[in-house]
């Protein structure tokens, strides 16, 4: 028994020591796909409302770059993830917040426990898109306002953003393949 928790230790240990091993390179892509892909949300935001709605940034898509940029490997970082995650809990979020409007927290437990479920029933599993499931019932005014709307903008049109700037910064290296199905990374090759 000792020696099998010996193992396991030593097993975990490794893999946390070589999972902070990334080159600096890495960094720097990271860095410039997270910024990019939410400073032209930002801009699209800027330019086309006023500076007081910030309707095309919600909170989802900071912990999505962390994993389209940071941990492009993951599972839960590739594009049916992304794309399907935040959708279908973009629509449960605002189902549920018209359905029972005048109970936040029940339609806001509600709406992040069937978003969850659904998610790992369609196998689009994306941790954020809890958040923005949560965000269609406890946004601002504004955001309520939106209704089903809400799941086109901000929430469609800002992940295919992160999506699109993914794809260009996360296939500038060698070292680097996003997505991980190799049918998209050919047909990447091919235009590029």
């Amino acid at each position: 028994m000792r020696k099998h928790i010996y193992r396991r230790f030593h097993v975990v240990k490794r893999v946390a020591y070589q999972e902070t091993l990334i080159d600096y390179k890495e960094h720097i892509w990271t860095f410039i796909g997270s910024f990019l892909g939410i400073g032209l949300i930002g801009l699209l935001n800027s330019r086309f409302l006023g500076s007081e709605d910030n309707l095309f940034l919600i909170g989802s898509f900071g912990a999505s770059s962390v994993l389209v940029y940071g941990i492009i490997n993951s599972p839960l970082a590739q594009p049916r993830n992304l794309i399907g995650g935040h959708l279908i809990c973009a629509v449960t979020g605002v189902f549920i917040h018209k359905l029972i409007p005048s109970e936040l927290w029940l339609s806001s437990a509600l709406s992040v426990s069937v978003s969850i479920v659904l998610m790992q029933i369609t196998k689009t599993l994306h941790p954020p898109g809890g958040a923005t499931a949560l965000i269609a019932n406890i946004g601002s005014p504004k955001i309520q306002s939106l209704g089903f709307l809400f799941v086109l903008n901000p929430v469609l049109s800002g992940v295919l953003i992160l999506l699109l700037v993914a794809i260009v910064c996360n296939n500038m290296t060698p070292s680097r393949r996003y997505p991980l199905n190799r049918h998209w990374y050919k047909v990447w090759k091919r235009k590029y």
